[in-house]
């Protein structure tokens, strides 16, 4: 019960620390999808299937990347 708690509240923590950010993600990340999908569909012409894929294992990568930039950029900004 105890590392129940434990995960919840650094969860908590983790979020509240890093609402924007994480916000900026998440919307960055569904656009990513959705644009990924179409640019596949349409200009490489691969199955839905494989844009599909794609367009979710490398957004995951990029929004992982992104969070990481936003954090370091907010930081240099405020000094």
């Amino acid at each position: 019960m105890e590392v129940t708690n434990g995960i919840f509240q650094a969860a908590q923590n983790i979020y509240h620390n890093n609402k924007g950010s994480l916000l900026r993600t998440v919307i960055y990340t569904i656009g990513h999808f959705i644009i990924a999908i179409t640019v596949l569909m349409l200009i490489a012409e691969v199955p839905f299937a494989v844009a599909l894929t794609d367009a979710i294992v490398e957004p995951i990568a990029n929004s992982i990347w992104y969070f990481i930039l936003d954090k370091w950029w907010a930081s240099k900004s405020k000094k």
